[in-house]
């Protein structure tokens, strides 16, 4: 493939990512840039060309140690939902928008402790970006078949024109808004596209190679099995090996946390911390996928080339080897894509770093304060193009003088371990409240020249000497100064070795100095309120300790000069709100204060800020007893207030209860005066009759007909009878209600019993006109009170005959064996049950509105009753919901 069908292909594919970034900018709002899959696929930018190509190098050479940069990130994403979570709220909180913000404001906002991290985060990555360009130049050479050529200057270099067009890219959509704590949800979104991009082509290749220029990973197993030192690649030769994959294991876990690209990515753009229930197990899944054919393809390609070509370039060149330039066009374009990711957020994040930690508090702060607010934004912005784009130069020269001769893997280890050095700050300083910035600053600086000795200086000085006594001999010839075995350690590898001494040099220095020397009162303030996140979340402004003299006239003329008059106004407008002050409020306190830091740290950064908000304030000094006290009674607030909270919904919660309890009384009592009523009305009814026809047989003795006298008596007995009917089922209540009522089980047939409910009211039935049919005939024996389960089924089918409709009414009763009970049910065709009378039917007293008559039917007691005698028997009951047409009722009876 000629050069300039490459280019094309490079400038198509990039203008896709235009669009895709202008598209994602746009619907910034959509679903489908806000969603988890995003958010992880753009967490998988730790996948650069070092994984891309370098994993592969190191798999043919070494075997399975590409393995421990991966298991790293795997074992810290579980520990994502505690530690990622807090570093997240924390950011948010105080608008971070980078990782110096972040160290710099754990440790009181301190401006050199944030130009410290900002250098070292530069050494660390001017080499990965390197990498990178390193991976675009070979590639492209392979691809086009100009290995053989060398540029004679940066003009006929087409890595420095790629280079050149990352930069434009970067600057575009990174820099487009001053305030830097903004999510870029273009960049976002491209990340998160080339991420598919890279594990698909790469799944192709893999499969390509494996299946097809291969029968499978066994071929490839047993052909490479056969090769020298075969063994070498598939164990851990030893303790040393052991040691080596703890150290590289520990390095990648500290760079998943800390690589600046990571902490854009993982904190910065993160718009919901519910993504990362999410990410903690796709993106470990993404790592595993992206690695299962590295070690196939690393041993085709040693099978084919063995030591002829370059490792790392075993995807591309076997594709090509095979006449397959498509294939080889893909694995470029995936290659290119984790370029594009890399460099892209790293020097968005490095372009705020420098801009808001190095030039403007050191240079551009009196500038600013003079300057109007469109101007400042001007030029803040421009701060950070220059940046970006100085960012990349001087990557593209690092690559051109030292680069050339190192491997991928080897180029990423030395930046890996340089930003480790930011580890002990970083992460002890969460959990830890008396690290203070006099230890970081001195922890991070030792560790970072110990680095540099070790690892970075040997190269640069055989780089520009052409040999290696520096490494062999040590400085001034003294053995234990050796840089690759440091007081006669040598049987670590060089990244394994720098990172085991910078780091417990780093960490020790960090320990005792934060134990000898205590940070200032300020230091202390925000100690607290990242250690114990939790509690000051809630206090929010509220967390800060200041005392002092401040004007919001005074404070309001800062902000205006970078938010512009209209945002600076709205914002005092929303704090005065949101604490319910005067909007003609003279004087600030503590939380003005804070406020106004806060806006002001995303376009300048946090030390930035405070200078300028100190700049208009007099600001008294406090103790650190006094600045602990204040927290202390924070804190005290916040549990008080917790409490009291609590305490309200419990009282709204009884209240509550108490209303419904009050409801349930006073329809209790209402059912239980219609009960009265009705029972005094059913009673009454009865007697009245008994006494009419009996004073009408006084009357009429000797002149009444016989059949006429027969049918007078015969009206007594009814009434006598209803009346004793009456009496009966109260008493009965009243002992069921009080425990009192004595079973006398035995073993019955259920199918007898159902017949002679049935035969005892059929008359009532047949003079209805309704039909009963049961449907199960059966026999089977069950332990109950034959008496009271007649009642039950007595009362059920009464209530069944009550609301049919005459003639066409029908009743069918049925029987099945349950889990240990036997299940009758009873089922009509008639009015059915109300929806709203379902939670109440079986409640004393209760009778449905929705009856046929004018006054209802009954006592109310039939359905307690009932209820209650099943619940003797250990049974239940009751009635079926959602029945289109009439009602069923059902009940059980256990059995053994």
């Amino acid at each position: 493939m000629n050069s300039f069908t490459l280019i094309t292909i490079i400038i198509i594919y990039l203008a896709v990512l235009f669009y895709i970034a202008f598209f994602a900018e746009k619907k910034r709002q959509s679903k489908w840039v806000n969603n988890p899959y995003v958010y992880t696929l753009s967490l998988a930018v730790y996948c650069s060309a070092w994984t891309y190509y370098g994993s592969v190098g190191i798999a043919a050479t070494s075997g399975i140690h590409f393995l421990p940069i991966y298991l790293g990130p795997v074992i810290a994403a579980p520990l994502w939902i505690i530690v990622l979570r807090k570093i997240i709220r924390i950011s948010k909180q105080h608008k971070i928008s980078s990782i110096a913000d972040f160290i710099s404001l754990r440790y009181g906002n301190n401006r050199f402790l944030g130009a410290l991290v900002t250098v070292v985060c530069l050494f660390g990555t001017l080499p990965y970006i390197s990498l990178q360009l390193k991976a675009v130049s070979e590639t492209f050479e392979i691809m086009s078949d100009e290995t053989s050529y060398v540029s004679t200057s940066i003009f006929d270099d087409s890595t420095f024109y790629v280079a050149l067009l990352l930069a434009i890219f970067a600057a575009f959509f990174g820099t487009q808004n001053t305030d830097a704590s903004e999510k870029h949800k273009g960049i976002v979104a491209t990340v998160a596209f080339e991420s598919v991009l890279k594990l698909v082509f790469f799944f192709i290749i893999g499969g390509y190679i494996t299946f097809y220029l291969f029968d499978g990973t066994t071929d490839i197993y047993n052909k490479i099995s056969k090769t020298e030192n075969f063994k070498e690649l598939t164990i851990l030769s030893g303790l040393e090996d052991g040691f080596n994959w703890f150290f590289m294991i520990a390095l990648s876990f500290m760079s998943i946390f800390l690589l600046p690209r990571q902490f854009q990515v993982t904190v910065l753009e993160n718009n919901r911390e519910k993504h990362l229930k999410k990410a903690i197990w796709l993106f470990p899944l993404y790592l595993l996928l992206f690695n299962i054919f590295v070690i196939f393809i690393a041993w085709a390609g040693k099978l084919t080339f063995g030591t002829t070509k370059n490792a790392e370039y075993y995807s591309l060149l076997l594709p090509l080897e095979n006449g397959n330039s498509f294939l080889a066009t893909l694995v470029f374009l995936g290659g290119f894509s984790a370029v594009i990711s890399m460099v892209v957020v790293s020097t968005l994040a490095l372009s705020t770093m420098v801009s808001n930690n190095l030039i403007i508090p050191y240079g551009f702060l009196d500038k600013f304060i003079k300057n109007q607010p469109e101007r400042n934004s001007k030029y803040i912005k421009n701060i950070r193009r220059i940046s970006i784009f100085s960012i990349i130069i001087f990557a593209y020269f690092f690559y051109v003088s030292f680069s050339k001769e190192l491997s991928l893997f080897s180029i990423g280890l030395i930046s890996f371990v340089i930003i480790a050095q930011l580890a002990p700050s970083f992460f002890i300083g969460l959990f830890w409240n008396r690290g203070s910035s006099r230890a970081a600053i001195i922890g991070i600086i030792i560790g970072f020249f110990i680095a540099s000795y070790s690892l970075v200086l040997p190269f640069i000085l055989q780089a520009i000497t052409a040999t290696a006594d520096f490494t062999q001999y040590g400085l001034f010839g003294i053995e234990a100064l050796r840089p690759n075995a440091l007081f006669g350690i040598d049987f670590l590898s060089p990244p394994a070795h720098a990172f085991f001494w910078s780091l417990t040099f780093n960490l020790m220095s960090y320990l005792v100095f934060s134990l000898v020397s205590k940070g200032n009162y300020r230091e202390r303030n925000y100690a607290e309120m990242f250690v114990d996140s939790r509690s000051f979340t809630s206090l929010q402004e509220s967390a800060f300790v200041w005392k002092g003299e401040a004007y919001v006239s005074d404070i309001k003329n800062v902000l205006v000069r970078f938010l512009g008059d209209e945002r600076a106004t709205r914002a005092l407008k929303i704090f005065f709100m949101k604490y319910k002050l005067p909007s003609d409020t003279q004087l600030g306190d503590a939380r003005l204060i804070n406020f106004s830091e806060k806006l002001l740290t995303g376009s300048i950064g946090s030390a930035s800020a405070k200078i300028l908000i100190a700049s208009v304030v007099k600001e008294e000094q406090i103790s650190l007893v006094e600045v602990l006290k204040i927290l202390e009674e924070s804190k005290e607030n916040i549990v008080n207030n917790k409490v009291l909270l609590e305490k309200s919904n419990e009282l709204s919660q009884l209240s509550s209860k108490l209303k419904d309890a009050n409801k349930e009384l006073i329809s209790k009592d209402k059912q239980k005066d219609e009960f009265l009523d009705t029972v005094a009305h059913e009673l009454k009814t009865p007697i009245t009759g008994i006494r009419a026809a009996t004073e009408l047989l006084m009357d009429e003795e000797d002149d009444m007909p016989k059949e006429v006298k027969a049918q007078f008596l015969k009206n007594i007995l009814q009434d006598s009878e209803r009346l004793g009917r009456l009496i009966h089922n109260i008493l009965d209540f009243e002992k069921l209600e009080t425990g009192r009522l004595h079973l006398d089980l035995e073993y019955v047939d259920i199918q007898k019993t159902i017949s002679k409910a049935i035969g005892s009211i059929t008359q009532i039935a047949t003079k209805k006109g309704v039909k009963i049919v049961v449907k199960n005939l059966h026999s089977f024996k069950v332990n109950y009170d034959e008496d009271r389960i007649l009642q039950v089924l007595t009362n059920l089918i009464s209530n069944s005959i009550k609301f049919c409709q005459p003639e066409t009414g029908k009743i069918e009763i049925d029987y099945k064996l349950g889990n240990a009970v036997v299940e009758i049910s009873i089922t009509d065709n008639g009015k059915g049950i109300p929806e709203e009378d379902h939670e109440f039917i079986f409640d004393k007293f209760y009778q449905s509105k929705h009856q046929n008559t004018r006054k209802p039917q009954g006592s109310g007691l039939g359905l307690a009753i009932t209820k209650q005698i099943v619940d003797k028997h250990n049974g239940e009951i009751w009635a079926k919901k959602g029945v289109k047409n009439g009602a069923t009722f059902v009940f059980t009876i256990p059995f053994k």
